[in-house]
């Protein structure tokens, strides 16, 4: 197969989703390799689960820097000199400039715990019993300034279950995430989806076919 594309991880926490990363990246025939992870908190679980599977780790503490752009200037610097070529947020929590999300664009996923475009912005899952919706799910997109917008590469479909609180139903949405998150960054390393106008499309596998980039995962229900 052809190289594997090398991809940088940002997190700020325990890092669930970037376990899912490395897991899936484990398999011979996956089109990617985790290269480093990012956290701008220091001590984070996350750090833990990268330096346990030998990937490299580094701390960026965002603390540190008078701004967003010094900020960012640095994190770019630790990405481009360690060869990254797509990047993944996994519960990163910082907003990112305009600049960087440009000098980025199309080659950086995040995922979110809800249905996008519905229910963007925090405290999603309160937000989905509120409004007493009975589906929710979750979303990796491509990384645009607005928040939790961006051309949409994969989703997964969750029930809401009759007296689901906010911790029950986040667990469920995480199940579901740990799945789609190894699933999009596929599709995306391997080439099989592109951004087109502001939308992911599929790429032709052999003449007449597309590929799907959404398919339904099973067993989410």
């Amino acid at each position: 197969m052809s190289a594997k594309k090398r991809v940088g991880v940002l997190i700020s926490g325990r890092g669930s989703n970037l376990q899912a990363l490395i897991d899936a990246a484990r398999s011979p025939d996956y089109p990617a390799e985790i290269a480093l992870v990012i956290s701008n908190v220091p001590d984070v679980q996350g750090l833990e689960r990268a330096e346990q599977a030998g990937i490299a780790t580094t701390v960026i503490n965002h603390r540190d820097f008078p701004t967003r752009q010094a900020f960012e200037a640095v994190l770019d610097e630790a990405l481009t000199g360690a060869g990254v070529e797509l990047l993944c947020n996994a519960g990163f929590m910082r907003l990112l400039t305009e600049s960087f999300v440009s000098s980025w664009l199309n080659r950086h996923l995040n995922i979110h715990p809800s249905l996008l475009p519905a229910f963007q912005g925090l405290h999603t899952h309160t937000r989905v019993l509120e409004a007493g919706a009975t589906i929710t799910g979750c979303t990796v997109h491509f990384v645009r300034a607005a928040v939790d917008s961006g051309p949409i590469v994969a989703q997964a479909a969750v029930p809401v279950h009759p007296g689901d609180t906010e911790d029950t139903l986040a667990a469920r949405v995480l199940q579901a995430e740990h799945r789609l998150y190894p699933h999009a960054l596929r599709l995306v390393a391997s080439g099989q989806v592109h951004v087109e106008s502001e939308h992911v499309v599929g790429m032709p596998q052999a003449e007449g076919q597309t590929a799907l980039f959404s398919p339904p995962l099973p067993g989410t229900f």
